[in-house]
């Protein structure tokens, strides 16, 4: 579709204010911006944002606010004034709450990447309403079972079955092997936009003696996640795969976490080097010199979305990618869609994670060369959102 859009797009960079969310929403509002759009970024989760410094959740929007600002300054300026962040759905941010009405009575696509935001009430009845699916299947078996202890459950599920067109990125779902319920929604698929110029700087070979490393959170389910008899976790019970990788490599190993138990002492024992994932990657640009100081990236996906064979591709991982970072990343389904062997590697075992590090060590240059070319070929921002526009608009009611 070649014809010019007005787009809001809505996320939760402001609900959790750190490096590695703001690349995982941002980039959408930059890179429509790119492809000609009218676009503004929209936040009205309803909830208490985080708060990274004090490490608690706070009924204060001003540190949320600020961190929405500095990005768009620093990496878009030209979209410095045409963000709206409506905290507890009450006080406007950003753009005031009599512009963002008007945007929205005019907006031709309402994309809601995570599905998170509320649906803005002046949206006009034209305006199609997008979901995009960044957690597979988490959030269809929350839309099946209803369980009791997610926190208004009834209305987040009546809020996504508001929207009109439905995204993936498991781009494994509807597959024959693929376990993601469909809960009666027609899915496409789509996956991570990044825009590569914003990490060209920093694509040029790094140091021997720099980390592996990656970025996690080490609980994230507020209860059990059940399907069909069946519980599915996040990343913890999938880490004890690779926990005793740096005593077999001799190599440095970086672990920068968040969470809640996660077994510190445990993981240096093992030779984890543990940092304070928020601390470590408190603003976009923290999170950028995270990833280039490191060797490449060694990481798990959760549980559910390697048990399920999503499909599923992490944003981060893209991100290491685009900074010519290779990775050796956990199997969820992804290497039907996402070539592998050079720049980026998976695995399912703790052994087949040894072997594709030393692969990439045999010769890191080349390795490096070509987690950049994969980053161009399969997450360039003007492909990606290419692409999912166009496929909004071909699949009709």
């Amino acid at each position: 579709m070649n014809s010019r859009l007005r787009i809001i797009v809505a996320g939760m960079a402001a609900q959790y204010p750190v490096g590695g969310v703001a690349w995982d929403y941002l980039p959408y509002v930059i890179g429509l911006t790119r492809l000609g759009h009218d676009v503004f970024y929209h936040e009205d989760t309803w909830c208490w944002p985080y708060h990274p410094l004090q490490n608690t959740m706070t009924d204060d929007g001003r540190y949320s606010a600020q961190y929405l600002n500095n990005f768009f300054e620093r990496f878009a300026p030209e979209l410095a004034t045409r963000w709206h962040y409506l905290h507890l759905h009450e006080t406007s941010f950003g753009m005031q709450r009599t512009d963002f009405d008007e945007i929205a009575s005019t907006a031709d696509l309402f994309i809601n990447v995570s599905g998170v935001s509320m649906l803005p009430e002046t949206l006009s009845p034209r305006c199609v309403k997008v979901f995009i699916d960044t957690d597979p299947g988490y959030n269809q078996i929350i839309l099946r079972e209803r369980p009791t202890w997610s926190e208004n459950v009834e209305r987040w599920c009546a809020s996504v079955l508001a929207h009109d067109r439905f995204f993936s990125y498991a781009e494994n779902i509807g597959a024959p092997d693929c376990g993601v319920p469909t809960v009666g929604l027609n899915w496409r698929t789509t996956r991570i936009p990044v825009v590569l110029d914003l990490w060209a700087p920093f694509a040029t070979n790094t140091s021997s003696s720099a980390p592996w490393s990656t970025v996690m959170t080490w609980n994230v389910f507020k209860g059990k996640v059940e399907h069909a008899g069946v519980e599915y976790r996040g990343k913890s019970v999938e880490f004890h795969k690779i926990i005793g990788l740096p005593r077999k490599i001799d190599r440095v190993f970086r672990l920068a976490i968040g969470g809640t138990k996660a077994p510190l002492e445990q993981l240096s024992a093992h030779g984890w080097r543990v940092v304070d994932g928020p601390t470590v990657t408190l603003t976009a640009t923290d999170y950028q010199d995270y990833i280039v100081g490191s060797r490449g990236e060694i990481s798990v996906a959760k549980d559910i979305y390697v048990a399920l064979r999503t499909g599923w591709f992490s944003g981060r991982s893209a991100c290491y990618l685009a900074a010519a970072r290779p990775i050796v990343i956990q199997d969820t389904g992804f290497t039907k869609f996402i070539p592998t062997g050079r720049g980026a590697h998976a695995f399912s075992t703790k052994e087949q994670a040894e072997e594709a590090l030393a692969a990439v060590e045999r010769d890191y240059t080349m390795q490096a060369q070509a987690a950049r070319d994969l980053a161009w070929t399969h997450f360039h921002s003007a492909d990606v959102l290419t692409k999912l526009i166009d496929d909004i608009y071909t699949n009709s009611c």
